[in-house]
Formats: C-alpha cells, structure tokens, sequence
C-alpha cells in the first residue's frame, strides 16, 4: 500500500510537468520541394500599377523574422490564462510572466526552433536572433536569398512618390513546418504613421502665448492637464512616476535638446531617459515627421509622471521597436502613438500583431496605441487607394492593445481658464466638460477620433454595456483624452520642421491628434504602478480593457 502510494504521489508531482510539456510538432523530413503556401501576406499598397519590376536581388534585407505560432491546445492556454490574469478571484490575478516562461508554456519546442534556424541558415540567411518567447526567429540576407528561402518574388514600387519595396507572390514554406511557421514579417518596408496634427509651428526663441488666436482658444500645458485631470492630489501624496518605467517606441534617431527644452521651460525635473536601438536593426537617423512624434511622446508621457524612466526604443520600424520591448521585457508599459487602418494591412499582420499583445499582456504589459485622426475613415490620405473606406486603426484595434481616441474640450458659457499664467504655465481652473474631436469642418479634411469596428477581430467578452453594440465585433477607441489640435491644443518642442537658415532649431508646436493620448495614458499608468507598489504588490496591469 506505501509503495502504491509513494507512486501516486510522485505521479502527481511530475503532473503538472506533463501537462505544460512541449510538443514536438516538427516531425517529417524538411524537404524543400515539398512546400506549403502562407497565406495573407500581400500588402494592400503593393498594387500592379506601382510597380516598378523586381527588387535588386544584392539589396540586403537587415530584418525579415519568421514567426512561430502556438499549437491550438496552447493558445486555448494562453486565452484561458489572460482571463484568470484579470480575475481577482482567480489564483492567477496580476500573476505575469518572464519572457522565458511564456517560452516554456507558449513558445515552440526548443527542438522545433532549432531546426527551424537550422533550415534558415542552409538557405543562405543569417539569424540574428530568436525571441526569449520562442515565438519569432530574425534573418538578414540578400533579396535573392531570401526570394529563394520564401520562393517568393521582391518587387520595387513607387506609390505618391515613395518608393518601397514588398512581395508580390505569397511566401511558401516546406511543409514539415505546417502549424508551426505562422506567418513572415519584414518581406515589405512599409511603415505605420504617426497620429498626430501640427497646428503651428512657432519662430526660434518665440515663447508659449498660453491664451491666444494660434491656440485656437487657450494651449495646454502640463500643469493645466494636471488640473483639469484632477492628478494635482496624486503628486501632492507623493506620487510622481518614481521607480516606474515608460517603454516610448519610434522609428527615428532623437535630438536631445529638444525634450531638454520642454523639460526647462515647463519647471519640469531633468528627464531619465534611456535610448535602446534595437540591436541588428537599421539606424533610421533623423526621420522628418517621426521626431515631431518621438519628442511628443516623450515630452507628454514624461510631464505626467516626471520622475518615472522613459525607456526610448527605435529602429527603423516601429514594429520591430514594439516587438523588442515586449520580447525584452523592457516595461510594464508601452505607448505607440503610430498606426494604419486595417484595410492598408496584410491578414498575417493582423494575426502576428495580436500574438505579440497577448504576450505581452501575459507579462504585465499594457499596451497603449492611438485610434487614428480620420475619423471612421483611417485610410484617407495614405496612398493606398482606399480614402472613402471606412475602417479603423491597427494596432488600437487588436482586443488586447488599449485604443485611446480623442475628445475636444467644450467649454459653452463657463469659465474654465484664469487670465494669467502661474510660474509652471498653468491657468486652467478645474475639469472642462468634453465632446467627441472632430474638426473636419474647420481643417476641409477629415479630423476626428479614429473609431468604429474591426473587420479583423471579434467582439472580446468584457466589451459590454450601456452605448456599447451588440455586433459580435471589436469596437475602438477603449478611452480617450483632449486631442484637438484647433481647439486648446498640446504645446511641445520640437526641432522637426524648424530651421533658422540652415541650421535646425528646437521650437514651439502647438500639436493634437490622437497621438497625445497614449504617451499622457502611459503617465498616468505609471503613476498607478507605483501606487501598487507603494502597497506592497508588483507594478503591471496588462490588459487594462476589462476594467475600463
């Protein structure tokens, strides 16, 4: 009898091993000529009409990353997992993950990777790294390498004048990695916008005219968000970001000054900044119109909680950026203020972007992303034919990504601003009552809070309630903050767009869009993460959705 159960007891402890054991899925031959298509990876801006004929087969391709998929038992897992995560009767409740144990639990098979990086290297591509998730293996080569890894052909195309390369035939694999290759990135150098508006840019040496015609009614400064948001009571406990970080990703180099500046002029702390460029990844240097949105970004997250770490991660893709934040466990928060309507991207993006939130969630992490600035119409002015489609905008729309919209101070016959200014560049009173952005009327384009329904992904569980519609699909935005750019804009500094002569100077901007909110949600979550761990818990909240 002890012997029968010395056996059951040590059968019930290597239980729990078996059951999160890893499956071996890459069994057969790895024959090149025995090959399975993957499907959905024909960008929708790679139309027949832009191009301009096959790619230069030398050009070297510094990225492309093979992305390893979860069999259906664990992705029943991981969904089981993300909602006991946010359950507090649950034993898992706020329980997050290492990088190496999501691998464990959600990742391919050690096995499985290495004979995927072994197949990649017999192809004549180099791999420069393999995710801690075990979910994402990254190549460089030459386009002809990869064309004959993929046995797919690299075409040049011209579109508004941009040129870009991207696939024009569907990429195949062999078929001994059926149901574990899921999908292939970097086959295209498109990239996301940014979603915000400049209003003004301002000469060299001007100053903030706080109350004026160029801000369209009063300009916003950090302390004025501090009251009107009520945060004024949370500083004064003490609360100011300290010991939290702030992942802020980009796709361009930075110019110090100019966030040094803003910092200055507002009587704000010196910034704890730390910049990552992703390793094996293209220095993108200065990139016009991304720094106005890299220095927007880490001006506005930093003056919410001006003591936390901004963790500032670039490359030339803000993808890969996002993707080396969560892979490296870099924050327990991430704001993206960049994106694209859903009809502008590939159905294996959709797929792939959703993976890299749910880890991400597992871990901790929320993740912030603007809803777009055209309204329900996110794919106008963005070359891909598809202006009057009404659509919304990726990331923001995946269910575990937080979109954050815009809203428009509306301010009627009240009084909600003094006249004068305090030392900090203040002057508004108390909380402004709000309305929906939409601006289109004054700007003769669409202007507005991105928003309306997903065509990619359903309706998630927690999505319920009074205004919200029973049409079995992900509704956006989740939240949103003050974001016209005519009406009480944002002021930051910014040395993208402004010269004296030749020389390039930081200066005054008065800026909106939906870009302004997740930096400014981000601070606010830092602020939320050190009260957690002020009271003994562990800073992340992942998916903040449920809750909202």
């Amino acid at each position: 009898m002890a012997k029968k159960l010395l056996l059951f007891t040590a059968a019930a402890m290597w239980l729990p091993l078996l059951v999160f054991a890893q499956q071996i899925r890459i069994v057969g031959k790895i024959d090149n000529n025995q090959r399975i298509t993957l499907r959905g990876h024909l960008h929708p801006r790679a139309l027949p009409q832009f191009d301009q004929g096959r790619l230069d087969p030398g050009m070297r391709l510094s990225r492309v990353t093979v992305a390893l998929k979860p069999s259906a038992a664990q992705q029943a897992d991981l969904d089981q997992l993300l909602a006991q995560q946010q359950d507090p009767s649950s034993p898992n409740y706020h329980k997050w993950l290492t990088p190496e144990q999501f691998a464990e639990r959600f990742g391919a098979s050690q096995a499985d990777v290495d004979k995927v990086v072994q197949w990649l290297q017999s192809q004549n591509l180099k791999v420069t790294s393999v995710a801690r998730g075990r979910n994402a293996i990254s190549v460089s080569g030459t386009a002809a390498a990869v064309e004959s890894a993929f046995r797919v052909e690299l075409h040049r195309f011209v579109i508004n004048g941009e040129s870009h390369f991207a696939n024009a035939t569907e990429p195949s694999v062999p078929a001994a990695f059926d149901g574990v290759i899921g999908g292939i990135r970097g086959l295209n150098n498109f990239r996301l916008r940014p979603a915000s508006k400049v209003r003004l840019v301002l000469p060299r040496g001007a100053r903030p005219k706080y109350t004026s015609g160029d801000c369209g009614g009063n300009c916003i400064a950090p302390e004025d968000f501090a009251t009107i948001y009520n945060l004024k009571p949370l500083y004064q406990s003490g609360l100011n970001g300290s010991g939290q970080k702030i992942v802020v990703v980009g796709q361009t180099d930075i110019r110090l000054a100019d966030i040094q500046e803003f910092r200055s002029t507002f009587n704000l702390p010196a910034i704890n900044l730390q910049q990552i460029l992703v390793p094996n990844s293209t220095d993108p240097l200065i990139s016009s119109g991304d720094l106005g949105e890299s220095d927007l970004d880490l001006e506005l997250s930093g003056a919410i909680a001006p003591n936390a770490t901004i963790i500032f991660v670039y490359s030339d893709d803000v993808e890969t950026s996002a993707e080396y934040a969560i892979d490296q466990n870099l924050a327990p928060v991430i704001s993206m203020s960049y994106g694209d309507c859903e009809a502008a991207y590939q159905a294996s993006d959709a797929t792939s972007m959703r993976a890299l939130a749910q880890q991400a969630n597992a871990q901790g992490i929320t993740w912030l992303a603007a809803s777009g600035d055209n309204g329900a119409t996110d794919c106008y002015g963005d070359g891909s034919g598809n202006d009057n489609v009404v659509s919304v905008d990726m990331p923001a729309s995946i269910p575990e990504v937080t979109g954050v919209g815009g809203t428009e101070f509306n301010e009627g016959s009240g009084t909600y601003w003094n006249a004068t200014n305090d030392a900090n560049g203040g002057s508004a009173i108390s909380y402004i009552p709000e309305t929906a952005w939409n601006d289109s009327s004054i700007d003769g384009s669409p202007s507005a809070s991105g928003g309306g329904v997903s065509v990619y992904f359903t309706k998630p569980s927690w999505q319920t309630g009074t205004g919200v519609p029973n049409d079995g699909v992900r509704d956006v935005p989740d939240i949103a903050l003050s974001a016209s750019a005519d009406h009480d804009p944002y002021m930051i500094y910014s040395s993208d767009g402004c010269r004296e002569g030749r020389v390039v100077e930081t200066c005054l901007q008065y800026v909106g869009g939906t870009s302004v909110g997740p930096p400014q949600m981000a601070g606010l979550l830092a602020l939320l993460n050190q009260q957690l761990v002020n009271s003994g818990s562990s800073a992340g909240l992942g998916n903040i959705n449920p809750q909202l």
